[in-house]
């Protein structure tokens, strides 16, 4: 090429180079590699007839244990105040919020500099006019120099005015800057009283209700009142948010219609509050000016039989024999009890309840029905006493299941599966049975039987936290996220040492784009078992599509070490769900193999995506070329390989990268023509023939 040439090939370069930086989404939306299972603005969900659920988005904070304070200081169930919350909030029984839409800071993440960015933010460019916002805090508030603040986790007590969230700053950001049909501010302040004197109380009350009238505050005491939090209600609350809960399950909906409105649930949570702190804590909300009937949870199940509650609640407490056991009142999980440790459960409505205890392994006690009388509490004690004896029947054709199981082919499953549904006739409670039964329904993709299967499993032994964990992965790989990322939710409040729980709900979250907690979940999993492979490889994930470029690379490289697939661990991964490549396009085969090395792929095409972002192209090249090898007809790494190329042609000023770089757009092409990259690289086609066609003049 001469020097005329070259100078021409250098000037249409810097032109590809421009034109493609502006066809290029920005850098953390490139290869993300996932299926958006809402494209653009969420759709109006219809409820029943008459009723609509706009889009939402909430904000929940949570702090206990605050960095700066002292031992005395400190709150107990707060951050656990916020996980009931968000798990309302995200539940199609409840507020029916989508997970992604919910943004959650616990304890050390709900920094000042958090709650700003998220308060006047995020809220403000996300929400628009015609949705619903909510935002729940539950910690510390206070005043200071007549002026009321909100404690975020790190708050300097030395430099209050600097470091805590002002009531007044809040108030103008919801009343001004963030743009919503409702507004909701839920805040379960000064649960101890230990930071505010006594006569400082009212200010921060007046604080949190002196905002827009077009907003619903419900707040947790009046004027220069205590907010409570004990181990009493429910294993552990402030007992606000306790009925707050409570009634976005359905306790506050007295109409019978399936919806909780605003009025409703202010007038639930005041009256059950008052009653039961024998009028020293009484919450607020009449000095708002909102929409008495915004709706604030919907329960698709419809309206609860039965009249409406008297005024006057009952109480049941539980004691039992042994530790572990989880009482379920009327068929739903009310809290786990210890022995020794009785577990209260105010708030229950006057009349015949079935109650039941369960611990696996054992035969329940129960279900049997106790009365609930009103303003009244009764004890109910709990007796686990016999372990289920299984027929040898039913073993035998269950050990013969797993062996066929742990075989591995679908021919192999498919007689698992006979054996599974025989040992199940023989012992219709054998829980285990139905958990394999539906792992290899699973295999085989027959996912409804799968699901079925599991529930079935659930329902034998409700704290069966392996099938409540296999589940969610079920629905992870059916794409059900929300409703995996509860399951999977369940599973890590109930046993925080669940590494499998959380690599999976690491792998949800990343799938629904919630980085953060993505990673959080990660680091989790990984500080429990720090050989989960996998549980690198989601980390490396949601690092890489947060920018965090190097970071995921050494995720990655972790990841290919520790699956070592080409040597002794070929084929004998601790496998538990396909759903590692939902949305990836790639979910082809049950072999545990196939899934392994799509899994290295992946990672391969991670180190290509991150080394290209930060300019190491040779590597960025020889990476997407590795991903190749494992699977040749994935278009996401042809397109990322000549992504690479066209990068390092752009960074040398030469154009003999981009006779590859042209390769692997038209392979992208031929694989996934109706892909978005698919357009993008026939955009960078037509512009790098041009090129080439200038530069041969």
């Amino acid at each position: 090429m001469n020097v005329m040439k070259l100078t021409r090939a250098l000037g249409i370069l810097a032109a590809l180079a421009a034109a493609l930086a502006a066809q290029a989404p920005p850098p953390e939306q490139k290869q993300q590699r996932d299926l958006k299972y809402e494209s653009g603005p969420p759709p109006t969900k219809p409820a029943q007839p008459g009723v609509t659920i706009p889009r939402s988005y909430a904000l929940v904070l949570g702090i206990a244990n605050y960095k700066n304070l002292a031992a005395k200081d400190q709150l107990q169930f707060s951050e656990r105040d916020a996980e009931s919350i968000y798990s309302i909030l995200i539940s199609p029984e409840g507020g029916n919020f989508h997970a992604e839409n919910v943004h959650k800071l616990s304890g050390p993440r709900a920094t000042l500099a958090n709650m700003r960015h998220e308060l006047e933010e995020w809220l403000p460019a996300t929400a628009h006019d015609g949705d619903r916002v909510l935002i729940y805090f539950a910690g510390h508030g206070f005043v200071f120099d007549g002026r009321g603040y909100l404690a975020p986790y790190d708050l300097d007590p030395g430099n209050i005015a600097a470091t805590g969230y002002p009531m007044d700053t809040l108030g103008s950001v919801i009343g001004s800057r963030i743009k919503a049909k409702w507004k909701v501010l839920i805040t379960d302040a000064c649960h101890s009283g230990a930071i505010t004197p006594e006569a400082d109380r009212a200010a921060v009350s007046r604080g949190l209700l002196d905002l827009s009238s077009s907003l619903f505050s419900l707040t947790a005491s009046r004027d220069r009142e205590r907010s409570f939090e004990s181990a009493d209600w429910g294993g552990g609350h402030g007992i606000f948010t306790y009925y707050v809960v409570k009634g976005l399950e359905g306790a506050a909906d007295e109409s019978h219609d399936g919806i909780v409105t605003a009025d409703e649930l202010a007038e639930y949570v005041r009256r059950n509050v008052r009653e039961v702190t024998n009028g020293q804590q009484n919450p607020t909300s009449e000095r708002g000016s909102f929409d008495p009937n915004m709706l604030l949870a919907y329960l698709p199940s419809g309206a609860a039989p039965g009249a409406p509650p008297p005024p006057k609640n009952g109480a049941l407490v539980f004691e039992t024999n042994m530790d572990g056991v989880e009482v379920f009142v009327d068929g739903k999980s009310a809290g786990v009890v210890n022995q020794g440790t009785p577990l209260r459960l105010p708030g229950l409505q006057p009349g015949v309840h079935t109650v039941r205890g369960v611990h696996m392994g054992y035969e329940p006690d129960g279900p049997r029905e106790e009365t609930v009388y009103p303003g009244q509490e009764s004890t109910v004690s709990l007796k686990i006493l016999i372990v289920r004896r299984r027929p040898h029947a039913a073993v035998e054709q269950f050990d013969k299941g797993l062996d066929l199981y742990n075989k591995g082919t679908p021919e192999n499953y498919r007689k698992a599966v006979e054996c599974f549904q025989a040992a199940l006739a023989a012992d219709s409670n054998y829980s285990q049975a139905a958990l394999y039964l539906g792992r290899v329904y699973r295999d085989l993709f027959q996912e409804d039987e799968a699901e079925k299967a599991l529930r079935r499993a659930i329902e034998i032994d409700p704290d069966y936290l392996e099938a409540r964990a296999t589940l969610g992965g079920m629905l992870l790989d059916k794409g059900a996220l929300d409703e995996s990322i509860r399951q999977l939710n369940v599973v890590v409040q109930r046993n925080e040492k669940d590494a499998l729980a959380w690599y999976l709900l690491a792998q949800a979250l990343r799938m629904k784009e919630l980085y953060a907690d993505s990673i959080a979940a990660a680091r989790n999993a990984i500080r429990l078992t720090p050989a989960n492979a996998e549980a690198h490889f989601w980390l490396a994930e949601s690092l890489r599509l947060s920018g965090k470029y190097q970071e995921a690379t050494d995720s990655y490289q972790q990841y290919l070490k520790l699956s070592d697939f080409d040597s002794r661990l070929a084929g004998k991964m601790n496998y538990y769900v396909l759903g590692y490549l939902i949305g990836f396009g790639k979910k082809k085969r049950a072999a545990q193999r196939d899934v392994w090395m799509d899994l290295r792929s992946l990672a391969y095409f991670g180190l290509c995506d991150s080394e290209r972002l930060l300019n190491q192209f040779d590597s960025a090249i020889a990476y997407c070329q590795k991903s190749l090898t494992y699977d040749s007809s994935d278009p996401f790494a042809h397109f990322g390989l000549a992504l690479a190329y066209t990068s390092k042609a752009q960074a040398s000023g030469t154009v003999e990268s981009l006779i590859p770089a042209r390769k692997h757009f038209s392979e992208t092409i031929a694989l996934n023509p109706d892909m978005p990259e698919s357009e993008r690289a026939k955009k960078y086609i037509a512009k790098i023939d041009t090129l080439l066609a200038s530069a041969s003049k």
